[in-house]
């Protein structure tokens, strides 16, 4: 938790390295700010500083229209390194909640009710019921301020049942009607523009070459400082392109045609573009290890694909060949099996499409195709089993497991000591193989040394 002292320097200086780490509520006039607000900084005896946006809320204190708490990058850091906390806040964010009780919340963690209220009260100060409530209302303040999407079809995609169930719940979070902040904007239909914020540094370019190594013939694309790919998400077809914005933001353009689920959508697409990581602390601990006593580079992230099964998929064709010779693989067996979609855009091809091809498309070793299939066949008969769990299948070991963890879902904490790359940077820069003090961050440690050596 940041202290007190940290909170009051970063308001007063803006520090944007802190945006979305802690909040401001201020007591005379009953507003919660971002530490880049551009008012006038109270003084400090009108302050209390709050972890979260959700806790500012549930203590009655309504959002700054100035500062917009509602774009503010999520702030992991708060989190702690409890992993049943960090897992529910996972679950809930993807709409847990939404369909399930508070009870059988905690029975999925394996944890009691009462222990999961007090988790939550211990590190959030407020109940997983208002955390989940906060979230869903600053989600849909977000679409009123950037969007022309109708107010009900922003009610269902924060994840409300009725529109009159949303209005009570925007009035009694936020003290604001939805009316209230609704802009003119327009927008072609089914196509959203966003604004991503995160805590700067923000390596993109390193981000968007690592990524133009890797496209795939109409899956992903990088065009000047632009970077596009296509999704499936909840059986519904997308694409979306991310390029630099204002005030260390991001402009998300995205298309995809559900009619609810759009919060966790955006998640997905914050987590694939590693927005919400806490820079600040991550480099203060690779910085103190001596294999980067020559400097590392300022906003590194994990540069993700779009879900764990493309990650294995890639990860199994790139087994003992070079970046080119994968792709050339992968592009392949795109072009056989990926779905077409409208200019001259593809899908990433599903497990079943794998399943049903004897994959002679690929030039690869036979055993390669076999283990390939096997994956497939895996994961869609266990569409929610962790990559943990392929191992037993013949072709897969840790490191195909490591990968589609480090890429496909942006673990923190991936070293991949046996990677050809990592061990070429270790011996040149003649430090051993001991890196547990950098866990929990080794994920970027290991994307440090991969760019040390050209990615």
């Amino acid at each position: 938790m940041i202290n007190a002292d940290t909170c009051h320097q970063a308001r007063l200086a803006r520090d944007a390295r802190f945006d979305g780490l802690f909040y401001t509520a201020v007591k005379s006039t009953g507003i919660y700010c971002r530490p880049i607000c551009p008012a006038r900084a109270p003084a400090e005896q009108q302050v209390t500083y709050y972890p979260s946006a959700a806790a500012a809320s549930a203590a009655g204190y309504r959002p700054c229209l100035r500062c917009r708490p509602d774009s503010a990058p999520g702030s992991a850091a708060w989190q702690g390194t409890n992993t049943t906390l960090q897992r529910a806040l996972r679950l809930i964010d993807d709409g847990c909640l939404q369909q399930q009780n508070q009870s059988e919340l905690a029975s999925r963690l394996g944890i009691s009710e009462r222990y999961l209220r007090k988790l939550f009260q211990q590190q959030l100060g407020l109940s997983p019921k208002q955390y989940a409530l906060a979230q869903q209302v600053l989600f849909a303040k977000k679409l009123l301020h950037e969007t022309a999407m109708p107010i009900s079809s922003i009610a269902f995609q924060a994840g409300f049942n009725s529109v009159r169930r949303f209005n009570d719940a925007f009035k009694q979070q936020l003290k604001l009607s939805p009316l209230t902040i609704r802009r003119d904007n327009k927008t072609t239909p089914n196509t959203l523009q966003l604004s991503l914020s995160y805590r700067p540094p923000l390596a993109w370019q390193q981000m968007l070459d690592f990524w133009r190594d890797r496209t795939l013939d109409g899956i992903d694309s990088v065009n000047g400082q632009c970077y596009g790919r296509t999704f499936t998400f909840l059986q519904q077809p997308g694409w979306f392109e991310i390029s630099p914005g204002q005030h260390n933001s991001l402009r998300l353009e995205v298309n995809w045609n559900g009619k609810q689920g759009l919060f966790k959508l955006i998640n997905q697409i914050r987590r694939l573009l590693d927005l919400d990581a806490n820079m600040l602390q991550i480099e203060q601990q690779l910085s103190r290890h001596t294999l980067f006593s020559n400097g590392i580079i300022p906003g590194l992230r994990i540069p993700g694909v779009w879900d764990s099964w493309e990650a294995g998929v890639r990860a199994v064709l790139g087994q003992q060949v070079s970046v080119a010779g994968a792709r050339t693989q992968l592009n392949r067996l795109i072009q056989a099996l990926g779905q077409p979609q409208p200019a001259d855009r593809r899908l990433f091809p599903t497990p079943q499409s794998v399943v049903q091809s004897d994959l002679q498309m690929i030039k690869v070793p036979q055993a390669r195709r076999e283990t390939l299939r096997a994956l497939a066949q895996f994961v869609m008969e266990n569409p929610d089993a962790a990559p943990e769990q392929w191992l037993p299948i013949k072709g897969i070991g840790p490191w195909t497991v490591s990968y589609a963890r480090l890429r496909g879902l942006s673990d923190n904490d991936i070293w991949l000591g046996g990677d050809l790359g990592v061990k070429k940077a270790l011996a040149k820069a003649g430090v051993s193989n001991d890196i547990s003090a950098l866990a929990p961050w080794r994920s970027y440690a290991t994307f440090q040394l991969w760019f040390s050596l050209g990615a």
